[in-house]
């Protein structure tokens, strides 16, 4: 019975509301963090139980006033009420069935993002500028806050390689499916011809990984300055700020050369490395867990290709979930929402058929 399962819900929301008041708990910074997303996360679910009980409540009202009663006019208006609570009823058994799916612990993150040009020379680089561009978009529609880590430009335009973070609420969880290679196909402003050509970049979704998600021995970090360069590799300061680490034991590198001081590059390359770090940990988990290694959508397989964006036909096609919408330019300003929430709903229904709610 879902009252049973959202009654267990409630009690360890009581719990947690109880514990984050102690003070051991309010000690232990890693402890009360992890109660507080948890607590968080739990109070959606338990208030739509609470609106589910009301309107369970007021349709068992409706249904015997119905049987008991002989005045007509009051039948009917019971009658309307007993419609719109069975209507609520099962509108918020859907929404509860999703919530009660457990969830990532990683979707509450922040994310370092990381946007390669692939095959298509120039042209690549240009359409790696335009994810990045429609990825900003996107971040200033959810009120998220993006700022660059580093950036190699490309000869025409864009970027051979954009690293960036986005801060916010449920990031990860927002973001994880668009990591993968992003097709291009289109006339390129160096064609001649009028040939269409087809492009490619990759998106990586990193998870950030806060310090006691992994540890990292400093002495097998080696940390190098050097000064930051601009497109062709010129320098352009000749103060030692921008940074590279290299984490000797898996040989990750992680650099930053977009803030002035020193101090913040190597704070910043310290985030990418950690995440980088984590990915590696998160993918031998995901290898040790059989229902997410045959997932369909899989949020860390950077060599699939995921998408393709057409502009001659003006559409975008998700080739995972078969999906195709013909409202390109809107997709490319920004207008992600509409492709994440279809995968996301994709997801959802397979996991509700493999627990039997379906």
């Amino acid at each position: 019975m879902l009252t049973e399962k959202i009654d267990i819900v409630k009690k360890r929301y009581d719990e947690i509301y109880q514990m984050i008041s102690n003070p051991e708990i309010i000690s232990d910074q890693k402890k009360y963090i992890e109660l507080n997303k948890e607590l968080k996360e739990l109070s959606t679910l338990v208030n739509k139980g609470k609106q589910y009980k009301e309107a369970i409540d007021q349709k068992d009202e409706a249904e015997d006033y119905i049987k008991s009663s002989d005045d007509k006019d009051m039948i009917e208006m019971a009658k309307e009420q007993l419609e719109i609570s069975k209507q609520l009823i099962e509108k918020l058994e859907d929404e509860i069935k999703i919530l009660l799916i457990p969830k990532d612990p990683d979707d509450a993150k922040n994310v370092v993002m990381e946007i390669r040009a692939g095959t298509g020379g120039d042209e690549a680089s240009i359409f790696a500028g335009d994810l990045y561009r429609m990825y900003t978009k996107f971040a200033q529609e959810k009120k998220w806050n993006l700022s660059i880590v580093d950036t190699s430009e490309g000869t025409a335009g864009g970027f051979k390689e954009v690293i960036f973070e986005i801060v916010g609420e449920d990031v990860y969880g927002e973001l994880k499916y668009e990591s993968g290679v992003h097709r291009v196909q289109r006339v390129p402003q160096t064609e001649t011809q009028g040939r269409v050509h087809t492009s490619a970049a990759t998106v990586m979704v990193l998870p950030e990984a806060e310090e006691f998600d992994i540890e990292i021995n400093m002495s097998e970090v080696r940390v190098d300055y050097f000064c930051s360069s601009g497109p062709g590799g010129q320098s352009v300061n000749t103060t030692y700020s921008a940074v590279r680490l290299t984490h000797e034991p898996t040989g990750v590198v992680a650099q930053c050369q977009d803030q002035k001081s020193q101090h913040k590059n190597k704070e910043k390359a310290m985030k990418v490395l950690r995440s980088r770090l984590y990915e590696i940990e998160l993918n031998k988990r995901m290898e040790s867990d059989s229902k997410k290694r045959n997932e369909l959508v899989k949020s860390g397989d950077r060599s699939a290709k995921i998408r393709t964006y057409n502009y001659p036909q003006g559409r975008v096609t998700d080739h995972r979930i078969g999906l195709t919408l013909y409202d390109l330019p809107k997709i490319l300003d920004g207008d992600v929402s509409k492709l994440i929430d279809e995968i996301k709903l994709y997801i959802n229904t397979e996991r509700l058929k493999e627990a039997g709610e379906v």
